[in-house]
């Protein structure tokens, strides 16, 4: 399938719903008063300062985000030295270690 999501008008109440075809979950639902003719959801000045309030929240997330990123990149190396070390020391065995 080539869709992740599709809407549907609830038979109830003629919402309009946005439905995830992988999880079968509710994405989004529109009462029928937001929604124009067209289908498509009617934009107000809430929808805009909830999109802009996401935006800041990720602008001011990403710093520490690449911070975090980094530092364990840097950490990488010892820790694949450390697995290496102990899947060798699980090859040679008890006898072997020295």
């Amino acid at each position: 399938m080539d869709t992740k999501e599709f809407e549907v008008t609830c038979p109830c109440c003629s919402a309009r719903l946005s439905v995830d075809v992988r999880t079968q979950t509710v994405l989004r639902a529109r009462p029928k008063e937001e929604v124009d003719i067209a289908g498509k959801p009617k934009l107000g000045e809430k929808d805009w300062d909830q999109a802009l309030g996401r935006v800041k929240t990720r602008s001011d997330e990403a710093p520490s985000r690449l911070d975090d990123l980094l530092q364990k990149e840097r950490d990488k190396r010892s820790r694949l030295d450390d697995l290496f070390k102990s899947a060798n020391d699980k090859l040679k065995g008890p006898d072997e270690k020295a």
